[in-house]
């Protein structure tokens, strides 16, 4: 009878942990009052499903549609939450081939809060950070890992954000890699599969831009012949709202949470570097400058967090930083202060470095850049003179970033904290809406 019953205990245990490790993630994605997304993937063909129900209530249980994962998709999926309130918890699990899938933990996504005309903006904190390169020992260069540090990604699970926004430089392409549909299946997967990493996709929700390393070659720019197939791998394993900028394409979205404002831009797909000297150098070019002004000038947000690849204020013109455009960057300055927008922060990356900026504009209205740099690639100390970066927020270090909102509605705070790969704490300023 021992032997039975070791043996049933062994195969019960080996079956749960075939169970957990047949799909990366699962990764909740764009949250909205009526709606909410799930990315998972399979590792083979399957057909996947999302069984969820209120916080607490797993007698009422609702499901989402099923969704067939296809090799040529590299068995990504999206599953849709479509039957949920307003400000709500959900538990969740998901089903593959009927299967219900074990997870260490228990799975949660939230629905946004419908706040307006009824009081307050809720206090939320969303988790950032750029440049993630995960080591592969069969196609990266010789000699030194320039990846490490892996720890950092539980370090931010660990501050229970509301949701994690990726600056860029997510995946870090290879030279292997961008030249056919399967390298980028390759990269993205690999990045998905790794283990230290499921903590964090599981635990919250996850917003994303693109830089160069997701895009394809090193400095890439709207020449690149494999734009079109960078997006598509872009969009299936990046699960933002399904919507793009009217008139604008590429990857430029925006998204509302509480009583922010997020304008996600695409540095890639417009982008005429300043070396082609028989045209016009541009980064974001004039139709995603103009959707964007308009867009900002709408906007009744305590503040307007742009995401952008690369730094907009730093002053010194070195690698890809926005100096390097210096008429289109200050075409934008002049519009940010011609229109009296307030409450501007961009939030940037690429640097392998942290640091914050601050511009005052003829109108007296403050601008932001928060720089936060790298995750897990690494470190590159800045050589240039930054006369905008504000004293004693350099981080040279791999880092991330907490940044809270809160307050009553016309005293709303962001309150920006650094932290280390340990999740300590390095720096914390404040910043007052206007």
């Amino acid at each position: 009878m021992r032997r039975v019953s070791l043996s049933i205990v062994v195969f019960v245990l080996l079956t749960k942990l075939v169970a957990q490790t047949t799909i990366n993630g699962p990764m909740p994605g764009y949250s909205e009052c009526l709606e909410g997304i799930v990315w998972m993937q399979c590792h083979e063909p399957c057909i996947a499903q999302m069984e969820y129900w209120k916080e607490g209530q797993q007698d009422s249980v609702l499901s989402s549609a099923e969704v067939r994962g296809l090799r040529e998709k590299a068995f990504a999926i999206d599953l849709i939450a479509d039957q949920v309130l307003p400000g709500t918890t959900y538990e969740y699990r998901v089903l593959v081939n009927g299967e219900r899938i074990a997870n260490p933990e228990p799975l949660r996504f939230k629905t946004q809060p419908l706040w307006k005309f009824r009081g307050d903006p809720p206090e939320f904190t969303f988790a950032t950070g750029s440049c993630a390169y995960i080591n592969e020992l069969a196609y990266d260069r010789p000699g030194k890992p320039y990846g490490g540090g892996m720890g950092i990604f539980n370090s931010i699970a660990d501050q229970k954000p509301d949701f994690m926004l990726w600056l860029g430089d997510n995946i870090y392409l290879r030279e292997p890699d961008w030249g056919s549909w399967s390298g980028y299946l390759h990269r993205y997967t690999h990045l998905r599969s790794t283990p230290e990493i499921q903590k964090l996709l599981r635990s919250t929700h996850h917003y994303a831009i693109w830089d160069d390393h997701d895009f394809g070659p090193n400095d890439a720019d709207g020449s690149f012949v494999n734009a079109e197939m960078a997006r598509e791998a872009f969009d299936l394993f990046w699960p933002n709202p399904p919507r793009t900028a009217p008139g604008v394409g590429g990857t430029t979205t925006s998204f509302t949470y509480a009583d922010v404002d997020f304008f996600l831009l695409d540095d890639r797909t417009f982008r005429v570097p300043p070396e082609v000297l028989t045209d016009s150098a541009t980064m974001l070019g004039d139709a995603q400058i103009d959707w964007l002004i308009r867009a900002l000038k709408y906007s009744d947000a305590s503040f307007k967090m742009i995401a952008l690849g690369g730094q907009f204020l730093n002053s010194a013109a070195v690698y890809e930083t926005y100096s390097m455009y210096p008429l289109e960057r200050q075409r934008i300055l002049d519009r940010l202060n011609a229109e009296g927008i307030k409450g501007v922060v961009f939030i940037t990356g690429d640097r392998h470095h942290t640091v914050l900026s601050k511009l005052n504009l003829p109108n007296g209205q403050p601008v932001y850049d928060l720089t936060v740099s790298p995750l897990t690639s690494s470190v590159h100390e800045p050589k240039e003179s930054n006369t905008l970066a504000v004293e004693g927020t350099l981080v040279s270090a791999r880092n991330f970033a907490t940044v809270r909102f809160k307050g009553p509605l016309k005293q709303r705070i962001m309150s920006i904290t650094i932290r280390d790969e340990n999740g300590k704490e390095l720096w914390t300023k404040d910043i007052q809406a206007p």
